[in-house]
């Protein structure tokens, strides 16, 4: 217990002291954000850093991701950060604002990236009892011509090869600085979007008998829908369905639509209801027939669930526990926010915590141009990241 006790102790004052040098490295690339598959500098900047700690690198991962190996003995745990920037133009009067016209990072990745390197540096520093590899990674926000994010590019070099888990963090701009949610199971929602085209008649709008109004008709089939999650899943299933994008063929009062173009998602927690909507949209969008009309489904599959596996993150909960406090620890609900991350978790058992970053009195949405963290949980992420990894280490050794 003492040893234990120790190893807490060291990593939780250690992150403190790199405390000033974590939030200069968030504000550097908070001011030098990159879209995804883009990540040239990013990417640049973190081999950099990881070689002068002593990893072996290995650059062009994933198209522009990196990993960091470090020592060659015992189980390998991996540490994922995310790299990426979002296409949006940053309003905050801050004096680290983003110099990159037209791109922020705007859902907290430059924390993940600023608490990674200072987990990796603790670990370096220490004998470890087993190997880690760091995991930087491109394209979380947007996949490439192609659809793939960068976990399903990293994973397709081999990322993961001879990894035994793998841990991460989020930034949680609704979660008080200091604290962290942890949970094992479903955390965040598959998501997944598709594209309905619902086909009538057109026609003159003085003679509506002679057509099949495909507005008259997509406007039902949207009802019909809307009825999915309330009607045909149960409600111990969490699911949502929201039609987001309503274009008609037509753009005159005195025009009967030919067609009308549906847009929307569907976000799930579990398999099962994820192909029950899929069903369900079928039949709802079958009431284009019944009215003399056809349709046409198009989905474009995201992320799948990211699952917590429940002994892994209990490890981490537990690490997290022994740093911070219990009442610091908190069971959050999931989220249904998706994450590329769940593709990392369905190779190797996986953690993924959320880290509290609100700023009191200001809460900020995430993806939004004024989005900011309260930087001072950032050491707190690094701390558990790195006394997670070494549990991890001690617990595969077995």
């Amino acid at each position: 217990m003492a040893d234990k006790t120790q190893i807490d102790r060291h990593f939780l004052e250690r992150a403190r002291e790199l405390e000033s040098q974590t939030i200069e490295m968030r504000r550097h690339l908070h001011q030098n954000p990159e879209l995804s598959f883009h990540e040239f500098e990013t990417s640049r900047l973190m081999n950099e850093r990881l070689e002068r700690l002593g990893y072996a690198t290995t650059k062009g991962v994933g198209k522009t991701g990196l990993l960091g190996a470090l020592g060659k003995k015992g189980p390998i745990i991996g540490i994922r950060a995310d790299m990426d920037g979002l296409p949006i133009d940053e309003t905050n009067p801050n004096p680290y604002i983003s110099k990159n016209q037209g791109v922020m990072h705007a859902c907290g990745h430059d924390g993940h990236m600023a608490c990674a390197l200072t987990a990796a540096e603790m670990l370096a520093e220490r004998d470890l009892p087993g190997s880690l590899r760091m995991v930087m990674q491109p394209a979380e926000e947007f996949g490439d011509e192609e659809g793939k994010s960068g976990a399903y590019r990293m994973l397709e070099d081999n990322a993961l090869d001879g990894v035994s888990a793998i841990i991460g963090l989020h930034m949680d701009a609704s979660l008080k600085a200091g604290q962290v949610g942890i949970i094992p199971g479903p955390i965040m929602a598959a998501a997944d979007s598709f594209v309905i085209t619902i086909k009538g008649v057109g026609g003159h709008g003085a003679y509506p008998e002679t057509t099949v109004d495909a507005v008259v008709v997509a406007s039902q089939v949207v009802q019909a829908i809307q009825q999915i999650v309330s009607r045909r899943v149960s409600a111990l299933d969490p699911a949502i369905v929201t039609i987001g994008s309503f274009h008609s063929s037509s753009t005159r009062g005195n025009v009967i639509s030919e067609s009308v173009t549906l847009e929307g998602t569907f976000r799930t927690f579990d398999k099962a209801v994820r192909e029950q909507i899929m069903q369900e949209l079928d039949r709802a969008c079958s009431l284009a027939r019944v009215l003399g009309g056809d349709y046409k489904i198009e989905y474009d599959f995201g992320y799948p669930t990211t699952v917590n596996d429940p002994q892994i993150t209990e490890i981490m909960r537990q690490a997290a526990i022994d740093l911070i406090g219990a009442q610091n620890v908190i069971a959050i609900k999931p989220k249904t926010w998706s994450e590329d991350f769940s593709m990392l978790a369905e190779k190797v058992p996986g953690a993924f915590m959320f880290l509290g970053a609100e700023i009191e009195g200001s809460t900020r949405s995430h993806h939004s141009p004024t989005f900011d963290l309260d930087e001072r949980g950032l050491y707190l992420g690094s701390a558990i990241l790195a006394e997670t990894a070494t549990r991890l280490m001690k617990h595969f050794e077995k």
